[in-house]
């Protein structure tokens, strides 16, 4: 567990300015708008440099990591929310569909990692959210 969160600015020097501003911040305030969790960051482990997660009553939604000049955005479908994302696969973009077929399946379910660059795919990150818990925010 990290004791200090990144600032603004060390966020921006280590993803860039555009992913910080147009990514990662416009994916929280949009997972933030519809979710009330706990938000905690860790160190990213190997891979990244941050992770920061929303987490609540000890399951997480969903996952954020920061490195180099990259955003990562994982979310992890167990066995129940495989089967409601396959029967609506088709109505997700090519890439997302992509990803999910990649995915490595572990115990816990299918691991979905996206290096989003723009917003372009954030419908589809919601839906895959909405899959793992209603939202409860609004």
């Amino acid at each position: 567990m990290l004791d200090v969160k990144p600032t603004p600015e060390q966020m921006t020097t280590l993803v860039g300015k555009s992913l910080y501003e147009e990514v990662w911040k416009k994916l929280c305030a949009l997972i933030e708008e519809q979710y009330d969790m706990d938000r905690l960051w860790n160190n990213g482990g190997k891979a990244w440099t941050y992770e920061y997660k929303y987490r609540r009553g000890g399951k997480t939604l969903c996952a954020l990591y920061a490195r180099k000049n990259c955003v990562g955005f994982m979310i992890i479908l167990g066995k129940e929310e495989r089967l409601k994302f396959e029967n609506e696969r088709e109505t997700y973009s090519e890439e997302v569909q992509s990803i999910y077929e990649g995915a490595k399946t572990y115990h816990d379910g299918k691991w979905m990692m996206f290096a989003p660059t723009d917003t372009s795919l954030f419908d589809d990150f919601i839906r895959l959210l909405r899959i793992k818990r209603k939202p409860n925010r609004k």
